[in-house]
């Protein structure tokens, strides 16, 4: 059973396993299966944060666990130091082949262990109090000295962001001026130029004026943007970011022009990581095998292919977890019955002895077992598909009442029940909900 676990983690966990979600935060405590890339991960992570890049691809069918791959890896980076967002790439509001969409939903995904999104502001007072912080333990500047300080931050600044300026002096200078309207007490024009060092449209022309920069961020920008963020991550304190584009099938249901568009820009992104344009950063794509192997995916970029290329010809257990490409399979009836084990043990953490032991008794391994292996005959036997359904109803229709009702015997009282309404598109289809027959076919006369 967990020991110390605050009822914050706790709370999270029940709770977005109740409304069916994975949880954002708290996912050690059930990471069935993590284990075998934890060595490689471990590794991966160290050398971003001293410096160097990483790309990184993994595959599965839906509910083989990328997403809950994805924020297992972003804890992990987190009790490195470094900050996390998580990007769903969308067709319509982030579609990939638009990097200046992408860096904007970064922006307002981005965390840390210590705020949530977005913090960006955060990030970038942390920065300039650190700038501060370096000039005055130079010892030739006194703190009530603000003109003097002032024109030191804002040279130290120039040299810090230098190679960014290069390419985007935008970024260095939209800094300089919201760092001088903070320093005036101008909220109203700092909190714009935050918005847009953030990407965000539509800023008041007045304060990209006291900035001296025009226009809204374009695709030729952003990649010059991530580059400052991730310099201003660095001296901030946080050693990398972890980006992760989830959901990045979603580029096949386009058209062919906005694909391919699509595909070469995560071509750019996978060139630029190797090219080590972006030290700190540690690039994770999710997406399905037909996504990496059909011909309306990475197959159209031979490029793109060849550099996500991974023989899974063998057995999965022999897969690498070094691999550019990691191969996600998903869950077996033993699998899933111990993951259902760990979030009981999780729920009853939570409770007095005599609660925890009442329902330790009668939601006992083999009860666990079962309703596993009755949700995934729900399902069509199609145990992959069962995680998110089968945590929801052991969490919301069995633990709750055991928890609440002292006379609730699953085994007596319970019957496992699934309706369309609950269930997603893929868990319909595996659960074949269809008319009985054709006087069940409602049609329109």
């Amino acid at each position: 059973m967990p020991e110390a676990i605050s009822p914050a983690r706790r709370a999270e966990v029940i709770d977005a396993l109740r409304r069916g979600t994975v949880p954002q935060a708290g996912l050690d405590l059930f990471a069935v299966g993590m284990e075998r890339f934890e060595r490689a991960v471990d590794e991966e992570l160290d050398g971003v944060t001293a410096g160097r890049a990483t790309f990184k691809a993994v595959r599965g069918e839906y509910g083989a666990g990328k997403t809950f791959f994805a924020r297992w890896l972003a804890e992990q980076a987190k009790r490195r130091g470094m900050a996390t967002a998580e990007v769903q790439i969308s067709e319509t509001e982030t579609p990939l082949h638009k990097l200046e969409t992408v860096y904007r939903r970064l922006v307002e995904q981005l965390s840390t262990a210590a705020y949530p999104p977005s913090a960006l502001r955060e990030v970038i007072d942390a920065w300039f109090y650190t700038l501060e912080e370096d000039v005055l333990a130079e010892g030739a500047i006194a703190q009530d000295d603000a003109q003097a300080l002032g024109k030191a931050v804002d040279e130290l600044l120039e040299l810090r962001l230098a190679a960014v300026a290069r390419t985007t002096p935008a970024f260095a200078a939209a800094l300089r001026a919201y760092w001088k309207a903070t320093s005036d007490g101008d909220q109203a024009t700092a909190q714009a130029l935050l918005a847009w060092i953030g990407g965000q449209p539509n800023v008041a022309a007045a304060a990209r004026r006291a900035a001296g920069v025009k226009g809204d961020l374009d695709h030729f920008a952003a990649l010059g943007f991530l580059q400052g963020l991730l310099t201003i991550l660095r001296d901030s304190g946080h050693p990398g970011l972890l980006l992760v584009l989830d959901e990045i099938e979603t580029l096949q249901r386009v058209r062919s022009d906005v694909r391919d568009k699509g595909l070469n820009a995560l071509r750019q992104l996978a060139d630029d990581v190797d090219a080590g344009r972006f030290p700190g950063l540690y690039l994770l794509i999710t997406g399905t095998p037909a996504f990496y192997d059909g011909p309306q995916g990475v197959t159209r970029l031979t490029p793109l292919a060849q550099r996500l290329a991974t023989d899974f010809g063998t057995d999965p257990r022999f897969d690498s977890p070094r691999a550019v490409q990691l191969r996600l399979t998903g869950f077996d009836l033993p699998k899933l019955t111990l993951l259902g084990t760990s979030i009981r043990d999780v729920y009853v953490s939570g409770l007095g002895e005599a609660a925890a032991a009442r329902i330790g008794a009668l939601v006992d391994d083999a009860y666990i077992a079962d309703l596993a292996t009755a949700v995934a005959g729900e399902l069509g036997g199609q145990v992959g598909v069962a995680p998110r359904v089968f945590l929801r109803k052991l969490v919301a229709d069995v633990l709750d009442r055991v928890a609440e009702f002292d006379d609730f015997n699953p085994r007596q009282h319970y019957k496992l029940t699934l309706s369309p309404t609950e269930l997603t598109a893929t868990e319909r289809n595996a659960a074949a909900f269809h008319p009985a027959g054709a006087d069940d076919v409602d049609l329109d006369l």
